[in-house]
């Protein structure tokens, strides 16, 4: 049985599954879809052509589905899609698409997105992410799963960010950071695996075979392309491959410094 309060607003069209509680003061536009199960707290607004699925909950003061912050966009039709099991955050403000974009903004499962987050138009997000209190998303930014933002950090627009990669709290991120990794500073660059993220979710072993492509990767002095080439054609980790795709097919570059020993040999 759904509970919308009496002072909520919601539009004729408006599609509400089984089960959904929406508190005072809120409006939902008449696109909008939210499926089974999902709570929306007091003060929201959900509006666009936005569909959010399942389970979710959304906190107060949200602004889900307003249009983009992008000049060029003119009204098209675009959207916002949620999947199931997130949770939003107070003040949270999520764009949707454009149309020089893809039109779409989306965002997978299981994610938190805390206070104060912003996703741009065309954010592209995968499943069981974290993004911290402020964190900011501009347009076209991809962040694969269990990608975890710390809080405060901007994310320049075009930047890919891997599988369980993490970005330290207030980082300013220019570039695509490979998957496993992390990074921090202003500018951020890669410090070191993501080894607490990793130990949560990998065995030993694999681990250790993400450690030495690492340091192949980042602290033998080479091209790090050239050695991305080799290593995905010589590994027999996917995940390594999947480390080295990214960094072969990088359109912004990869942050990072040689450490002192990489310089010297150099």
């Amino acid at each position: 049985m759904s509970m919308i309060h009496p002072t909520s607003i919601i539009e004729d069209g408006a599609t509400l599954g089984e089960n959904i509680t929406i508190g005072p003061f809120t409006y939902i536009g008449a696109h909008v879809t939210i499926g089974d199960g999902t709570t929306v707290a007091s003060h929201t607004v959900i509006e666009g052509h936005t569909t959010i699925g399942k389970n979710n909950r959304i906190f107060a003061h949200a602004a889900i589905g307003t249009i983009p912050q992008d000049l060029k966009y003119n009204g098209e039709e675009v959207e916002l899609i949620i999947g199931d099991n997130n949770t939003i955050r107070e003040f949270t403000l999520l764009n949707p698409g454009t149309k020089g974009g893809g039109s779409v903004t989306k965002i997978g499962n299981g994610n938190l997105l805390m206070g104060y987050v912003h996703l741009g138009h065309d954010v592209i997000i995968g499943d069981n992410c974290i993004l911290a209190n402020g964190a900011t998303l501009a347009g076209h930014v991809e962040l694969g799963n269990h990608v975890v933002i710390g809080g405060l950090t901007p994310i320049h627009q075009f930047v890919h960010i891997g599988d369980y990669a993490m970005i330290g709290g207030a980082s300013a991120l220019a570039q695509d950071i490979p998957p496993y990794c992390l990074a921090e500073g202003n500018r951020a660059y890669v410090r070191s695996l993501n080894l607490t993220g990793l130990r949560r979710h990998f065995s030993r072993d694999e681990i250790n075979i993400l450690k030495a492509a690492y340091k192949e990767l980042f602290e033998q002095g080479e091209a790090i392309q050239e050695v991305a080439q080799k290593l995905f054609e010589t590994s027999t980790s996917e995940k390594v491959k999947k480390m080295c795709n990214f960094i072969k097919t990088s359109k912004r570059g990869i942050p990072f410094q040689r450490n002192k020993k990489s310089e010297d040999k150099e």
